[in-house]
């Protein structure tokens, strides 16, 4: 049997290596015990094989009594977690591996309100199908959901100022990355009011060839489409539309400490926020200097986006945002929401250019750089890891260390900026977040960062 792990975002693994169907039906057996006559909502995204392991978890829960509803096409995970709450449901199953190559293939379990599920309840489900003797497991019918996203554009809608996007009307490109986003973020932005043209928005397993994952590498062709096209501004999605990234009319890739900064700027000065922003220790100084300069308080959590979304819950913030691409307003959710971020940008957009805006915050609060790299997790990189943690440097380059966090990976505070590694609980890399004065500072560090491992 494959042994089930649930990582920071679910169980993700090689397929019919790491992970496969039976596995996945294991833990619908489990779920199923641990919420018997429950009502679960089951989706998937666009990878090969994704649809045929989720109608056959499914088919699990539905026989052991659950009330599975069963999502008709791909479905973007943001998309699951609204029918999760809309339906009043127990929990949700989405079989993904969002941002992942495309190998990969995984399982997210989502909770009643829609957010992941607690630590607790994971390592009782893998606890559960990691067991040696498994019971019978039985197939039944579940019920197939066909306006998942209906349900979702709806409530996206609601919560959009339509009013400057209809005077402006503005031109924007949507890299789908033939992930599961496609038709439904570029249906939500024309409903909006935009003219909207889409690239890579047919599905496909292979995601042409490359992970579906909006970093600035895999951006080029749409940062060079909407210069070349004076587009407003560009936007992708990942395989499973919860990650976003924003390209500015100027061709420019903005980091997601800038995405992220330029968000809670718009929503606060529109005072649609009561309480504060939740953001994890790897995002930017950016996003908490602007906050903080719209009076609004800041809680710093651990990484992975179970700690951001406890926040929002339990009414500590009503935004909160991470490193990769990872946002969410309360208003709409607890998870981290791709769609829902590129709609608040459309928004903004039609009120002041994003480069107009970003640049404006630097002169405000001052300019800062923040972003991520990735080495392999070999043994020896764990080992010099683990080096760096027992015995933490004084100085990263020229950058005095002032403190040192070992509470998960290593994040060392320098006197202009940080350098965390930690390793990924989604993929076999250790990942190398920075924060710098600037671009080429940056660029530097993370370099360094790396180096360090090597």
């Amino acid at each position: 049997m494959s042994e089930i792990r649930f990582g920071t975002n679910g169980w993700r693994g090689v397929l019919g290596r790491d992970f496969d169907a039976d596995g996945a039906e294991r833990v619908a057996h489990a779920l199923a015990r641990e919420s018997a006559g429950a009502r679960v909502v089951v989706a998937f995204d666009t990878r090969a094989q994704a649809d045929v392991i989720a109608a056959r978890v499914a088919a699990v829960l539905a026989g052991a009594g659950v009330d599975a509803r069963l999502c008709s096409t791909p479905t973007p995970t943001p998309v699951a977690a609204r029918l999760v709450r809309a339906l009043r449901a127990d929990a949700g199953v989405v079989i993904t591996a969002s941002h992942n190559p495309p190998e990969y293939l995984g399982l997210k379990v989502l909770a009643r309100g829609g957010e992941g599920a607690p630590r607790a309840l994971l390592t009782a489900l893998a606890q559960r199908a990691n067991a040696k003797r498994q019971p019978r497991r039985t197939l039944g019918a579940p019920r197939a959901v066909h306006d998942a996203a209906d349900r979702y554009v709806e409530a996206l809608l609601a919560l959009v100022d339509r009013r400057e996007i209809a005077r402006a009307r503005p031109r924007v490109l949507y890299d789908a990355m033939h992930g599961a986003g496609a038709g439904v973020l570029d249906r939500a932005l024309r409903e909006l009011g935009a003219r909207v043209e889409v690239m890579r928005g047919a599905p496909d397993p292979r995601f042409g060839g490359g992970a579906p994952d909006p970093t600035p590498r895999r951006l080029r062709g749409l940062a060079a489409a909407v210069k070349r096209g004076r587009f407003a501004f560009g936007v992708a999605s990942d395989g499973d539309a919860d990650r976003f990234a924003l390209v500015d009319a100027r061709g420019r890739v903005l980091s997601e400490s800038e995405s992220l900064a330029l968000l809670v700027d718009h929503v606060a000065a529109t005072r649609r926020l009561r309480r504060g922003l939740a953001i994890s220790h790897a995002t930017g100084s950016l996003v908490e200097r602007v906050a903080r300069a719209r009076w609004l308080g800041v809680v710093r959590t651990g990484l992975g986006f179970s700690p951001l979304a406890r926040a929002l819950r339990s009414g500590d913030a009503d935004l909160a945002g991470e490193e990769s691409g990872g946002f969410a307003w309360r208003a709409l959710g607890l998870d981290k929401d791709g769609m829902l971020a590129a709609a608040l940008a459309l928004e903004a957009a039609a009120a002041e250019p994003l480069h107009a805006r970003t640049a404006r915050l630097a002169r405000e609060v001052g300019a800062a750089a923040c972003g991520r790299a990735a080495i392999g997790a070999t043994a020896a990189a764990r080992r010099t890891l683990s080096r760096i943690a027992a015995a933490p440097p004084e100085r990263i380059g020229r950058a005095r260390v002032l403190a040192a966090d070992l509470a998960d990976g290593v994040r060392l505070v320098l006197d202009d900026g940080f350098v965390y590694w930690r390793a990924s609980g989604t993929e076999p890399v250790i990942r190398v977040y920075a924060e710098a004065p600037s671009r080429g500072a940056l660029a530097r560090r993370l370099s360094a960062g790396l180096a360090r491992l090597r």
